[in-house]
């Protein structure tokens, strides 16, 4: 059962005292059999246009997003982190942006805090990718983890991609900080870091998918409690407009558009064929859905 509500929560301590403002978002959540999947507003993003549009026909895409009603909103997409709550691990998927991003993001402590966890509290952090909004949080202001008693895993691709001390030549100007932030994280994060492949269970019923193209070891992830299989499909599907009306294009923000695209359609299929809900990092109304077929396309309908 998929259920949705609005949640009330101040970013700092003293909002009671009238210093700030309160903020609401609606915390979506599905139960797994013994099982509960929240996901957390870490913020949205600003993007430049040419992160979304890249060298794709910009008449044609604008035409896209217009028939979705998605012009405003395209360049601001929201940034969605998976909880996963058991009895024997409480689950992150990725950690958010933290303090040195975007300050439109790097709310997740915020969604935390409203969730009645704290950092402590957090078993595990699992990251389907290393960019600045997924790894970023995991180190605080003062270059300690954010999660202290957390266990820390990474796909070993994904992993050796962003401590490779060339990595810089495979990247375009405007993203060789991406590496540097990244390689600075996980050197804090250090032996932290545990790292696993493609198909490996990491815990029972959680299982990586590799989906490869968005970064070069980009992972997904299979959780299966009671009767319910949901996936967690991070970048993979990396936004809730063209990603889905024109899966077979080329998408800017994909590291390897060709495979980016071969990837998303393949993963398409599967869940409309499926049924399955899943989270999408970006997808809107906190990222938790069903994909559905829609002609040659995909349609995306969030829970609640």
């Amino acid at each position: 059962m998929i259920t949705r509500r609005q949640i009330l929560v101040s970013g700092l301590a003293g909002a009671a005292a009238g210093l700030s403002p309160l903020r609401l978002w609606a915390e979506t959540t599905l139960e797994m059999g013994q099982a509960r999947l929240t996901t957390l507003s870490d913020g949205f993003l600003q993007l430049p246009e040419s992160f979304v549009f890249g060298d794709l026909d910009r008449e044609a895409a604008r035409e896209v997003l217009a028939a979705m009603q998605m012009t405003d909103t395209a360049l601001q997409p929201p940034c969605n982190v998976t909880l996963l709550r058991r009895d024997d691990a409480v689950i992150l998927f990725d950690a958010g942006s933290g303090p040195a991003f975007m300050d439109s993001a790097g709310k997740l402590p915020e969604a935390l805090d409203a969730a009645g966890l704290a950092p402590e509290d957090i078993t595990h952090v699992v990251f389907t990718h290393a960019h600045p909004d997924h790894l970023w949080g995991a180190v605080d202001d003062f270059d300690e983890p954010t999660f202290p008693e957390a266990r820390y895993l990474m796909g070993d691709r994904e992993h050796a991609f962003w401590t490779d001390p060339a990595v810089l030549d495979n990247l375009a100007p405007d993203r060789q900080s991406f590496a540097a932030g990244a390689a600075r994280r996980l050197e804090i994060l250090g032996d932290r870091v545990e790292t696993f492949g493609d198909g490996d269970e990491l815990l029972p019923g959680l299982r990586a998918m590799l989906t490869p193209g968005h970064t070069p070891g980009h992972m997904s992830f299979e959780l299966s409690s009671g009767d319910v299989t949901a996936l967690v499909v991070g970048d993979a599907i990396g936004n809730g407009h063209l990603a889905l009306a024109r899966p077979d294009w080329d998408a800017p923000a994909d590291q390897d558009p060709a495979l980016g695209a071969q990837t998303r359609v393949a993963l398409l299929n599967r869940i409309a064929e499926a049924d399955m809900p899943i989270v999408g990092f970006h997808l809107p109304g906190g990222g938790l859905g069903r994909v559905a077929r829609s002609g040659d396309a995909f349609a995306f309908t969030p829970a609640g």
